[in-house]
């Protein structure tokens, strides 16, 4: 049965890709604009193009760099304020304005206000940064206070909370919202950051690239750079399944001991 309903989701999969590029060819037909709505062939050439030169993966590089610290900083952060909410209302209810505030805040405002207060080459991480700790703390928070107080109870009645018990006990038991939230993380950051890139003109990134396209209207390379990313955090957000994998089976070694 796993089987069969895994062959169904990549069959879905595979015939949405097609709807994609169907929407984007009819969207060109109806506009009767092939300069703005290239057609499916032209973004596969370009897309095929880009791949095959040596900037368009030092542009990767870069982006992923930035990506990648933004995400260590945030998941850091994420997960101590989260911890610390979960385990203290106090905390929670102190720390729910500003993490509102994080999660209303318009995404461009917040740029502007990063790029107002640091230099250029910062604003990618610190902007990413913020606008993912809030999402990862809040499913740390949920995850830790959604666990079933007897599964805590029995590890309480042999060792007290340190790092040992949150890495073998609390972390496993939320791998699910850890799993939704990094793949939440991955793709907002990507877009956060490719945005913040074309914001402050970052050199030898995605952003970079993009700016560029569109002040040539190139409109086919945006479209072949907009694949990229979509491929990028397809990529990555197989992490979790590796990384739920993990903590399960430290789950069910220590219930074994």
């Amino acid at each position: 049965m796993d089987l069969k309903n895994k062959r169904s989701q990549t069959l879905a999969f595979c015939l949405g890709i097609l709807l994609t590029g169907v929407l984007v060819q009819l969207a060109g037909s109806l506009r009767g604009d092939r300069l703005v709505f290239p057609g499916v062939s032209q973004i596969l050439s370009v897309f095929v193009h880009l791949l095959g030169e040596g900037s368009t993966w030092t542009r990767i590089g870069v982006t992923l760099l930035h990506l990648a610290e933004a995400l260590a900083l945030s998941a850091l952060l994420g997960l101590l304020i989260g911890l610390a909410e979960g385990f203290s209302p106090f905390i929670r209810n102190l720390l729910k304005p500003l993490m509102i505030t994080l999660r209303s805040l318009p995404m461009i405002v917040l740029v502007i206000l990063i790029m107002v207060l640091a230099h250029y080459s910062a604003v990618p991480l610190i902007a990413t940064s913020l606008v993912l700790i809030p999402l990862l703390s809040e499913a740390v928070c949920e995850g830790l206070l959604s666990i079933e107080p007897e599964l805590l109870d029995v590890y309480r009645m042999n060792s007290s909370l340190t790092p040992r018990v949150l890495w073998q006990v609390h972390l496993p038991l939320m791998a699910g919202y850890l799993k939704q939230s990094w793949i939440n993380a991955v793709g907002m950051g990507l877009k956060v950051t490719v945005t913040t890139e074309y914001l402050v003109q970052s050199r030898n990134s995605l952003g970079k690239a993009v700016f560029s396209s569109l002040f040539s209207s190139e409109y086919a390379e945006i479209y072949a750079w907009a694949l990229i990313m979509i491929l990028l955090i397809l990529l990555l957000t197989g992490i979790p399944a590796v990384i739920a994998r993990g903590l399960s089976n430290k789950t069910a070694v220590s219930h074994a001991s």
